[in-house]
């Protein structure tokens, strides 16, 4: 009995094994022209065989002269159909390839995107998986630009900045190793802070210098990283962790990259943050020293400050005000503070 059920079977595997072993490709091309309308070529198969076949490819007909026609609309619904009823087929792709192109024309940019996806999605081996990339991202970017999408066609509708880095999101999860990776998550940082979005942006600055080191979109990460994390910065009076944050990525744009023209404002950036954060310092020692009277607190907060950007009038105040904490401490009267320079005087002329 296996061996009548092996003799059954050996055909079908040799025949497997043949088609494994052939060096063309097996899938069908579809090849369109007005004389005889769609054709398949270049595959041994096309999915579907028959009646079925032939209904098919009048209905892929009547959607392409539709096309043609410019009636835009009865040809979405034909292929529509086409991807509905023969999905297995070679015809189906191709039917979904023409939605997204006709949604284009018409402006249906969230219709468009979503008849891309459905191709890649169901068809990921398509040989237009590059191209459709390229088109997605380039409707993720058109919406964040503030393009409107076109409601059944025919009525502008709102913009879709939100929708935007959502599609954005889309095409790094289908393409994470494509050239349009590190430029979706430099505009979904964008589209972030475009809508006051702080820390999604940071998120997405960060995922980029980390997925994408060697990127040349690296150093305006690291660059907008520390301008994010300086914008979240409140005052002296508050919590220091986003200014911490912002002098690291500073100094880490500035040793990573010396030669950028970002270095000036980099610089003058960095020179804001380590300042702010010297002065929280400040604040903090000033309140042990006045409010509290606790000299041990002040001194290590003066210290902190000068120990933060040592170069600065900000050092050298928390200098003059260590002299006066030891003093305050030992029981001694406090030294007085070096006075202010004195108002220049007023040049009085003769007529005036």
């Amino acid at each position: 009995m296996l061996s009548s059920l092996i003799r059954r079977l050996l055909p079908a595997l040799i025949f497997a094994a043949a088609l494994c072993c052939l060096p063309g490709r097996l899938a069908a091309d579809l090849v369109w022209s007005r004389a005889t309308g769609w054709r398949v070529e270049g595959g041994v198969m096309s999915g579907i065989s028959g009646s079925e076949g032939r209904k098919a490819v009048e209905t892929m007909n009547k959607a392409r002269l539709a096309e043609e026609r410019h009636s835009e609309g009865s040809a979405i619904s034909s292929y529509e159909k086409v991807v509905k009823k023969y999905p297995n087929s070679v015809y189906a792709p191709e039917a979904l390839y023409r939605i997204g192109k006709l949604r284009l024309i018409r402006r249906q940019y969230y219709d468009a995107f979503d008849a891309f996806q459905r191709l890649i999605g169901r068809y990921p081996n398509t040989k237009r998986f590059n191209e459709i990339i390229g088109i997605q991202y380039r409707i993720a970017s058109d919406l964040l630009d503030g393009k409107r999408p076109y409601i059944w066609g025919v009525f502008p509708g709102p913009t879709g900045r939100s929708t935007a880095v959502g599609y954005f999101e889309v095409v790094l999860a289908d393409a994470p190793y494509s050239d349009y990776a590190p430029l979706c998550l430099m505009n979904i940082a964008r589209g972030h802070q475009l809508r006051k979005e702080t820390d999604e942006a940071i998120d997405a600055l960060d995922r980029l210098i980390n997925a994408y080191p060697q990127s040349l979109l690296t150093a305006d990460a690291y660059f907008k990283l520390a301008q994010s994390h300086a914008s979240l910065v409140d005052g002296p009076y508050y919590d220091q962790a986003s200014t911490k944050e912002a002098v690291t990525y500073y100094e880490d744009f500035m040793i990573l990259f010396p030669n950028d023209v970002n270095l000036s404002k980099a610089a003058k950036g960095l020179d804001d943050m380590k300042k702010m954060l010297a002065e929280s310092k400040v604040k903090m020692a000033d309140f042990y020293f006045y409010k509290r009277d606790n000299y041990v607190a002040a001194k290590v907060f003066y210290n902190e400050a000068i120990t933060a950007y040592p170069d600065s009038d900000v050092a050298k105040h928390a200098k003059v005000m260590l002299t006066q904490v030891e003093a305050k401490a030992a029981g001694q009267p406090a030294p007085a503070s070096p006075a202010a320079p004195a108002p220049k005087k007023k040049k009085h002329f003769l007529f005036f």
